[in-house]
C-alpha cells in the first residue's frame, strides 16, 4: 500500500509540475520536476523490491531475499545523487545568468499542492516504517522527505523572485534543493551499505535480546550473539549457557520457550540458538566461534 502510494503521489507530482515548470521557466520548479521524476522511479523499484523481499527463502536463497530492498535503497541513492548534480549545474548557469519568471502565482499553487500531498505520503510511510522497519520504504521515505524539503524551498524561492522582482533567488532555492538532495542521498546510501555489509543491530536491540533469551533461569547467560538486518528480516544468532547436568529435551523447551519470547518482539526474526554446557564448552563455531566470546 505504501509503495503504491508513493508511485501515485509521484505521478501526480510530475505532471503538475511539467506544467507549471513549462508555464513558468522556474529554476526551482525544474529541480522539484526532476526531483519528483527520481521518486517515481525510485518508489517503482522499491514497489518490486519490497515485494521480492517478502517472498520466502527457496533452494538458492535460504536467508531469504530481504537484502533486495538494501540494493534498491543503493539505487535510490544513485538517483537522487545524479539529480542533485543536474540541479546544481543548472542553478549555477542561472545565477550568472537570471531570467524574469512567468505565471508565478500558477506555480506557487503547484508547489503547495506537493507539499500537502508528500506531507500525507510521509504520515503513511512512517506508520509503515514503524510496523515492519524496511530498509526499502525508510530509503523511500527518505526521498520524499527530501522531496517535501525542496517543495518548500522552491515554494519560498519563486514567491520571493516574484515578490522581490530578483530571478536569481530562485535559482539560488534550486541550488538549495540540490544540497538538501545530496545529503538526503548519503543518509540513504549509509543505510544500505549497513545492511549489505551485515552491519550488527544497535546497542539497545542488542541488549533486548539479551535480556529476553536469559529470562529463564535455566539459560544461565548468552555469548556469540551475532545480529543482522537483511531488509524486513532479522536473523540473530547466540550460545546458550546451560547447566551441563539438563536434558536435552528441557534444553529444547527452554530453547523453544526463549524463541517465542523473542518473537514476539521481533516479529520478523530468524533465531538460532545452541546450547552450551555451561564451563564445559570446548571451543567451536568455525570462522567465527568461541573467540569472538569477549566481543559478543
Amino acid at each position: 500500500m505504501a509503495t503504491i502510494a508513493s508511485m501515485s503521489v509521484a505521478t501526480i507530482l510530475i505532471a503538475l509540475k511539467a506544467a507549471a515548470w513549462w508555464m513558468s521557466g522556474s529554476v526551482a520548479m525544474l529541480a522539484s520536476l526532476a526531483d519528483s521524476s527520481l521518486d517515481l522511479l525510485a518508489s517503482m523499484a522499491t514497489y518490486y523490491a519490497v515485494r521480492y523481499a517478502a517472498e520466502p527463502p527457496d533452494a538458492e536463497h535460504r536467508f531469504g531475499h530481504g537484502k533486495a530492498e538494501a540494493f534498491a535503497s543503493l539505487m535510490q541513492a544513485g538517483l537522487v545523487f545524479a539529480s542533485a548534480a543536474l540541479i546544481g549545474r543548472e542553478a549555477i548557469d542561472k545565477v550568472g545568468h537570471p531570467e524574469p519568471l512567468h505565471s508565478e502565482g500558477w506555480a506557487m499553487a503547484v508547489m503547495l499542492i506537493s507539499v500537502a500531498l508528500t506531507g500525507m505520503l510521509l504520515t503513511l510511510q512512517s506508520r509503515v516504517l514503524k510496523a515492519t522497519g524496511s530498509v526499502a520504504v525508510s530509503g523511500d521515505r527518505a526521498h520524499y522527505a527530501a522531496d517535501l524539503a525542496s517543495n518548500i524551498i522552491a515554494f519560498a524561492g519563486i514567491g520571493l523572485a516574484a515578490w522581490l522582482d530578483k530571478p536569481w533567488l530562485d535559482a539560488a532555492a534550486g541550488f538549495l534543493v540540490a544540497a538538501w538532495l545530496v545529503w538526503g542521498a548519503i543518509g540513504v546510501f549509509r543505510e544500505s551499505s549497513l545492511q549489505l555489509m551485515d552491519h550488527e543491530l544497535a546497542g539497545d536491540a542488542r541488549a533486548q535480546i539479551v535480556a529476553l533469551a536469559t529470562e529463564d533461569p535455566r539459560i544461565k547467560g548468552v555469548h556469540q550473539l551475532r545480529t543482522r538486518a537483511s531488509g524486513p528480516v532479522i536473523h540473530m544468532q547466540m550460545h546458550a549457557d546451560m547447566e551441563p547436568d539438563i536434558s536435552l529435551v528441557e534444553a529444547h523447551q527452554a530453547m523453544i520457550a526463549a524463541e517465542r519470547r523473542l518473537l514476539d518482539a521481533f516479529p520478523s526474526a530468524d533465531i538460532i540458538i545452541h546450547p552450551d554446557p555451561r564451563g564445559q564448552a570446548e571451543p567451536h563455531g568455525g570462522a567465527f566461534g568461541e573467540h569472538e566470546h569477549e566481543k559478543a
